[in-house]
Order: structure tokens, then sequence, then C-alpha cells
């Protein structure tokens, strides 16, 4: 089992409510026989919603990517940029499309089966690696800039005050192992701890909601500053002077593999959805939402800063905005991003659990079943993640690598290969 469901996939239907269970060796179901052993909730769900599935997939795209758009406009000039932005959700939609047409073929009911069907176990076990890969990176990275954003950063070797820092001053509970622990004991745990990520339905529309805080604050001030004069025009097309800088420009390709990458939690919403023919138009919403925040943020953040727009834009709202209250919308932006991404962190983490889960116990019985092994992965997984996050000074390299490598098998090399197998 990997990248599950508690629905099975063996007898698919459209609609799942009067559905007929069917106990086999690959599906995550909770069979009828064992409903004494897990919540008896479970054997009560008859689906998840439309929404619910659109916003769960919503925040799986929506990460930390968006916070580095801006500055691929920087480098390939606004008009090649957006256009960008467009062509790979185009490119993404036309992904996932191949994905859940060849698992509708056949009987898998994860990404990694699928991958199994056609490639067998070295197939099934390499892309249960690139997930754990990428998630693992990723999650690493939310974790830090939480703690940037809310305790200070001297990684660039200024310190830059964080949220509590600035209003608290230097306390021992404002420092950065203090709040990042904090934040994972009374927020990452809980959220972890479900079974079923339709149960993240609502953190999920609460973490785009604070995306869309986030554009909304950035769109005013760019607003406000282009009414005062305070904004020059922005370069429209890149820079190439050399061999260097035009080989320079390809270095946006993984940042934005990295912000559209949701593939592996696509079959774990397709498998909890009520009426599974709605899949392809979950996507399709999605992906329309989020490339819209996309184009908004990455347009008005450079219209904002221009060339002086940092690789992660967030830092730019560290400086003097040069208009009324500035400083209060800087703390709005910080908190709400923050905030995003504390909503954003268990959506990623289902996926990795079970892929952990089926790498390593994929004889024993489903992972829901199994409640000492579902809180072990856990712990050590958050674990792992917290370790990370504290000593590791900065992964954004390994965020580069992680979009070059591992996404981008997942995103893209793997459903064109799935097709042509």
């Amino acid at each position: 089992m990997t990248i599950g469901s508690l629905a099975p996939k063996a007898e698919k239907k459209k609609s799942r409510k009067n559905k007929t269970v069917v106990v086999n060796e690959n599906a995550p179901l909770l069979p009828k026989s064992h409903v004494q052993e897990s919540d008896a909730g479970f054997d009560d769900f008859n689906g998840a919603s439309f929404s619910g599935a659109v916003f769960n997939l919503s925040t799986t795209i929506i990460g930390a990517g968006i916070m580095a758009l801006p500055a691929t406009l920087k480098q390939l000039g606004m008009i090649p940029g957006l256009l960008a932005i467009i062509i790979m959700a185009l490119l993404t939609e036309k992904s996932i499309e191949l994905l859940i047409r060849f698992t509708r073929a056949g009987k898998s009911a994860s990404y990694a089966g699928l991958m199994g069907d056609s490639f067998g176990n070295y197939g099934k076990a390499l892309v249960q690696i690139c997930v754990i890969i990428n998630n693992i990176g990723v999650l690493i990275v939310y974790m830090i800039i939480i703690g940037d954003v809310l305790s200070g950063t001297s990684s660039s070797g200024d310190h830059h005050y964080g949220i509590l820092e600035g209003w608290f001053g230097v306390q021992w509970w404002t420092g950065r192992t203090f709040v990042v622990l904090f934040t994972t004991l009374a927020i990452f745990v809980p959220l972890a701890s479900f079974k079923r990520i339709d149960s993240l339905r609502f953190t999920s529309a609460l973490s785009v909601a604070l995306a869309v805080v986030f554009l909304v604050i950035a769109v005013g001030i760019a607003v406000v500053k282009i009414f005062s004069g305070g904004i020059v025009m922005p370069r429209l097309f890149p820079v190439t002077t050399d061999v260097a800088s035009f080989f320079r420009l390809f270095t946006v390709v993984p940042v934005f593999v990295t912000a559209y990458i949701c593939h592996y939690n696509v079959h774990s919403i397709d498998n909890e959805l009520e009426d599974s023919s709605q899949m392809q138009g979950v996507v399709q919403t999605a992906l329309v939402l989020c490339s819209s925040v996309y184009v908004m943020i990455s347009f008005f953040g450079f219209l904002l800063f221009g060339e002086g727009t940092l690789d992660d834009v967030l830092a730019n709202f560290d400086t003097d905005l040069g208009i009324p209250f500035g400083s209060v919308l800087n703390d709005a932006v910080r908190i709400s991003y923050a905030a995003h991404l504390m909503l954003v962190f268990p959506v990623v983490f289902f996926p990795l659990r079970l892929n952990i889960d089926g790498l390593l116990f994929s004889k024993s019985r489903p992972l829901v079943l199994d409640n000492v092994r579902f809180a072990s992965l856990t712990v050590a997984l958050i674990g792992v993640i917290f370790l990370g996050a504290n000593f590791i000074p900065s992964i954004w390299d390994a965020f580069q690598f992680t979009g070059a490598t591992a996404a981008v098998c997942i995103g893209f090399i793997f459903p064109a290969a799935i097709t042509l197998k």
C-alpha cells in the first residue's frame, strides 16, 4: 500500500454510497469484518465532497513555491514568466489526466500501484522513494520558513527579526527551537493524526483562504504604490548577454515544477471522492484556482519589488514599504503565510506516511487498521522533519535539487513513462 485510500478500487462505480465492499490485498479499505478494530465513524463515511476534494488538492499545490514565483519573473521577464506559469498549469493538468485515465483502465488504488502495474516492483519502489525524498524536503522547508517568520533568522549573516521577536523582544520562548517545537506539538501532530485526508478539508479551505489574504494584501500594497508613483515599469523580457546568463534562465524550471507538484495526493483524494467521475473536474478547478493565485502574486510581487525581488519574496516584506501602516501590513503578510504553511503541512505529510509504510511494510495489514504502526510512523517522521529544520541551516539548494529530480519524476517523467508503456 502506498498513496492510499479508504475506499476500494476493485469494482469502481460512479457513486460510492451504495458500493459493494471488496476486500483485497491492494485496497487500503477498512473491511466490514474489521469495523470493530477501528473507528466506528469509518463505516458511516459515504465519500468526500467535490469542494472538499478541491480544497485538499489546492492546498497540496500551493505551498512554499508561491514565494519563489516572483523571482522567476525577475529571471524571465514579466511576459515569458506569466506565460510559463500558465503553460505549467496546462502540463500539470495533462499529466494528472494521464494518471487518472490509466488508473481507471487498471485496478490500481495508488500512484505506486500504477507504477507497479507498468514496471513491476522496481517501478513501485522508485515512485515511493521519489515521493519520500520530495515530501521530506518540502516539509523541512516549510518548518524552516515558519521558524524564520516567527522567530527570525541569521542565515544570511545579518539577523532578521521574526514576528515574535519584533513584538516581544528576544525571550527564551521566542527562540527558534521553542517556537518550532510548540508549533509541532500544538498544530502538526494533531492534524497529522487523521487517518483520512478528507478530514483535513476544513483546514485546507482555511489555508487557501490565507493564501488569498496574502495575495489581497500584496495587490493592495502594489496598487497604493502605483498611485503614489513608487513603482517603475517592470522588465518585460529576459536579458541575456552571454551563454551563462542564457543557461541561468533554466534555473527557474525546478521552481515551476515544485509549485505545481501534487500528483502524490491525487489517488488519495480520488479514492475518497463520493462521485469518482468528478475527479477530472476537481483537478481542473484546483488548477484554475491555484494558477490564478500564482499569476496574481507573481505579477504584483515583481511589480512591487522589481529587480530587488528576492528568491523568497517573503523576505522583501521585512523592509519599509514606504506606505502608511507598512509595518502592520508586513506582519499581516508574514503571519498569513506562516499560518498557511502550518495548514499545508498535514496534507503533504499524509502521502509521505503512506509511502513510507508501503515501502517498509508492504506485506502488513492496511495502515488504518494498525494504530501502533500508524502512531509510530507519525511520530518518527515528524521527529526527523523537526531535527532537519533545526540542524540544517539552509536547504534551498536541496529544495532546488528535489524540484529538479524527485518532483519532476513524480509530476511528468513517471506519467509519461506509464503512458508509453
